[in-house]
């Protein structure tokens, strides 16, 4: 039974060292990710504008977009006043009406333009609000991995045997 005893008191520790050291290392990823978000989506220069916000992202008003989650709800507002510009149609729906109608419609191709560069802003605030969601997941699993691995590191030094000399 000693035997067994100092085996996974050997393997509990060296995995809670493991995750000791890999907890950390999550947790300043996690930081750096979200500092380097910031800095693109203030490098941006994206502002919610002052009036004209729908009732749900009023609490953004003249605020600058420099998180994941403001990132989400101006993708919000961009969807609203795409909507509104091609009539709920997305890219893929207006080309496929310029094309039946022989891909001269002026109106038509003005229209696609807007859908496209508003579906495309829409994706990349999207990606950053992804990317936000990543580095609180990764903090949060670099904090439970570093308080996992010290936990494991105690247990294994409880399951240790004790000699004479040692307390």
């Amino acid at each position: 039974m000693d035997r067994t005893h100092r085996r996974a008191g050997t393997l509990l520790g060296t995995v809670g060292i493991a995750l000791a050291v890999a907890g950390p290392v999550m947790l300043a990823r996690g930081r750096s990710g979200r500092r380097e978000i910031r800095a693109e989506l203030a490098a941006q220069k994206i502002t919610f504008p002052d009036r004209g916000l729908p009732l749900e992202l009023k609490p953004y008003a003249g605020r600058p977009v420099e998180t994941g989650t403001e990132a989400h709800a101006y993708s919000r507002f961009i969807q609203g006043n795409l909507d509104r510009a091609t009539g709920g149609r997305a890219y893929a729906e207006i080309t496929a009406e310029l094309h039946a109608a022989g891909g001269k419609d002026e109106q038509l191709c003005e229209l696609r333009q807007t859908a496209f560069m508003g579906q495309s802003l829409r994706a990349s605030l999207m990606s950053a609000y992804q990317a936000w969601q990543i580095t609180t997941l990764v903090t949060g699993l670099g904090a439970a991995l570093t308080g996992l691995g010290i936990a494991l590191v105690a247990t294994a030094d409880a399951l240790a045997p004790r000699s004479p000399n040692r307390p």
